[in-house]
């Protein structure tokens, strides 16, 4: 937009946030001083830049979860990061050379781990020697899988569904609980020592993908004075609204502005990064967040507090591209485009079966808005 174009700054990398002459100690001054934003160029150049406020949006997907269930990288981790990925690699695409053929283990519980466990799959009808194991540190699995057919986000249900055919087809070797203690490098790939439930386990494997989340990086926040609440790593008026302990993504009230405040006037988190490690947030909850702090920002304080956001309450989170309820079957709904009848029906043919005998498979999908017709 013309608007923004002026002030627009691409490929350029932020190393820090001040006050313009202050350090975090300083009072006096302080909420009339402008903040000073360090960053280098792409082309290498360092600059400083003075600024009325400040929002950060930065995300946390360069800084994913390590191995470990306490939350720190497990030993031998970081020695052999050349065979461990994290997030969602494209086992499927660009990378499918270090994924085809091999035994690879997926860490994780959520649906990060679930499009890589899926993908994997997909990959073994193409490529038979590929082996999916999925470890999950809690025993339960119900609520990862989400709510099927009865999903408010019918996509993310259709995922969970997927995810359960692929387990009862035996696609998917599925270790739950199971924790890493361990990595070793072996002559062709690693030994993961850990225990699975109350007994020792040992696995080994070509490849890991650790899809285990992630977490806000506040280094470049260190000499600005923020809250965050201890356990969650969001600002303290929302971390109890967004706890995962208590809430799922759909349980979260409307929230905007006065939440988001910080102890620094004109500064803000938002998006995923004021979700701090909460695995809940929603896209449709960074739009409202903005779209209130732009105008506290702007002095309409009266529009700041008009929050307004309308989430669904069932199931977990997670994105998958698939059709309507009404086009599910024996298996749930199919991915959207699929030759396929339902989930089930869809697993069963990425991993070179004929499908999974349910019925007729239902027609191709050309309007993903249009749902597929039922085959059983």
């Amino acid at each position: 937009m013309p608007a923004v174009a002026a002030g627009l700054r691409l490929s350029a990398t932020v190393t820090a946030v001040t006050r313009r002459g202050l350090d975090k100690m300083t009072d006096r001054g302080r909420g009339d001083t402008p903040f000073e934003i360090r960053w280098t160029a792409a082309d290498g150049v360092q600059h400083r830049t003075l600024t009325r406020a400040v929002i950060d949006a930065s995300g946390t997907w360069a800084t994913p979860n390590p191995m470990g269930a306490d939350g720190l990288p497990v030993p031998g981790e970081a020695e052999n990061r050349d065979r461990i990925a994290y997030g969602i690699p494209d086992v499927y695409g660009r990378e499918r050379a270090d994924y085809a053929g091999r035994r690879v283990l997926v860490v994780g519980s959520g649906h990060s781990a679930i499009n890589v466990a899926l993908d994997l799959i997909r990959l073994q009808g193409e490529a038979p020697g590929t082996e999916v194991l999925w470890a999950i540190r809690r025993a339960g699995i119900d609520r990862l899988l989400g709510g099927g057919l009865n999903d408010q986000l019918p996509e993310r249900g259709a995922l969970g569904l997927a995810a359960k055919a692929a387990i009862e087809n035996g696609s998917l070797e599925m270790l739950a609980p199971f924790a890493a203690e361990r990595i070793e490098r072996t002559a062709d790939g690693l030994s993961i020592a850990g225990r699975q439930g109350d007994r020792e386990r040992t696995l080994v494997v070509d490849r890991v993908v650790v899809a285990t989340g992630l977490r806000p990086d506040l280094s470049i926040l260190r000499e600005l004075r923020v809250a965050l609440d201890p356990a969650v790593e969001a600002p303290p008026a929302l971390a109890p609204l967004i706890d995962p302990n208590l809430h799922s993504c759909g349980s979260v009230p409307a929230h905007g502005a006065a939440e988001l405040a910080q102890p620094e006037p004109g500064f803000y988190i938002v998006g995923s990064k004021s979700y701090g490690r909460a695995p809940t947030f929603l896209m449709a909850t960074g739009y409202e967040q903005v779209r209130s702090v732009v105008a506290m920002l702007a002095g309409d304080v009266k529009a700041a507090r008009e929050v307004h956001l309308v989430l669904p309450e069932t199931g977990v989170c997670s994105t998958a591209s698939i059709v309507g309820p009404e086009a599910g079957c024996c298996g749930g709904p199919a991915p959207a485009k699929a030759d396929a009848c339902c989930a089930a029906d869809a697993v069963a043919k990425t991993a070179g079966a004929a499908g999974c005998g349910c019925g007729t498979p239902a027609p191709a999908v050309v309007d993903e808005k249009v749902p597929a017709t039922a085959c059983c």
